[in-house]
């Protein structure tokens, strides 16, 4: 069973677990709707659909032929992600009376775990760093990545519609872009009058913007100095479906961990440890999309 992140902090009972769960969902648009599968061992094992198998119209007392769909067998490891971090024992005693100074530093590292994840949701690729895990750009290939011209090209709204209908068997769950895009796609909603684009509170109390009814997020790794032909000034926008039969995370049992590891030989301070065994899984081609050679 995937459950999101939020869901997963809910069930325990450490708070400080529970803290750094929620930091790291807080500001992240792809942590707060992505779900994630425990699995055990060091890895995920699942057959991607190749081929669908057909089926035909017969007569009566006609051969009737055999079709079945295939399947590539693939593999998604888990990586290690995460960070140490030291307290030092004189600062803890010293300014204890003005700020929880070990939780605000844990609340930092969680932070950057947030930030590598994200970076590597999007940018990851194994090929290029073989301990991470291979984001949504490397995933997203063959027909699913559509393209705004040779030289990249202003973006527009019927675009965004062929990027959304790229995705098959309902409608995406996020429209994923960088800042500039989107302010790029307000514009584009302003100037033509056609309300796609609204704005509602999340769960979290923030505004989302849909567009067409579904959610757009903003991640700030999705660059827009890509080369596209003679274009340096590109970026790149997605979209995905997520669940056990599209795009899912996947992470050992206990998700996000913080391990206390005690004081240091070494010097006066106490080391916290915040991990996470991480990957990503993409079950169905179909389920992801993207655009690229999108210019301001």
């Amino acid at each position: 069973m995937a459950l999101t992140l939020a869901e997963a902090g809910k069930l325990s009972n450490d708070v400080l677990v529970q803290g750094v769960v929620e930091t790291v969902i807080k500001d992240s648009p792809v942590l707060r709707t992505l779900p994630f599968i425990e699995i055990v061992g060091n890895g995920l094992t699942y057959n991607r659909e190749k081929s669908a198998p057909s089926v035909a119209f017969y007569a009566v007392g006609a051969q009737w032929a055999e079709s079945t769909p295939t399947f590539t067998q693939l593999t998604a490891t888990l990586s290690i992600l995460g960070g140490d971090a030291d307290v030092d024992n004189y600062l803890a005693a010293t300014r204890s009376n003005i700020q929880d100074l070990e939780a605000a530093v844990i609340q930092l590292k969680a932070r950057a775990i947030q930030h590598k994840f994200e970076d590597t949701f999007i940018n990851g690729d194994t090929d290029t760093t073989a301990d991470a895990f291979d984001g949504i750009d490397t995933l997203a290939t063959g027909d699913q990545a559509l393209s705004m011209g040779a030289n990249g090209a202003t973006l527009t709204l019927d675009k965004i519609d062929e990027l959304i209908d790229a995705v098959k068997g309902g409608k995406p769950d996020m429209i994923l872009m960088s800042r500039r895009s989107r302010r790029k796609l307000n514009g584009l909603a302003r100037s033509t009058g056609s309300g796609v684009i609204v704005s509602d509170r999340d769960e979290f109390g923030q505004m989302v913007q849909y567009y067409d009814g579904i959610p757009i997020g903003v991640n700030d790794w999705i660059s827009d100095a890509e080369t596209v032909g003679t274009s340096s000034d590109c970026s790149t926008i997605y979209a995905y479906q997520v669940g056990e039969g599209g795009l899912v995370g996947l992470t050992s049992p206990g998700g996000l961990q913080v391990e206390r590891v005690g004081n240091l030989e070494s010097k006066d301070a106490r080391r916290t440890r915040v991990k996470w065994y991480v990957s990503l899984a993409l079950f169905n081609t179909a389920k992801l999309a993207k655009v690229t050679g999108v210019r301001d």
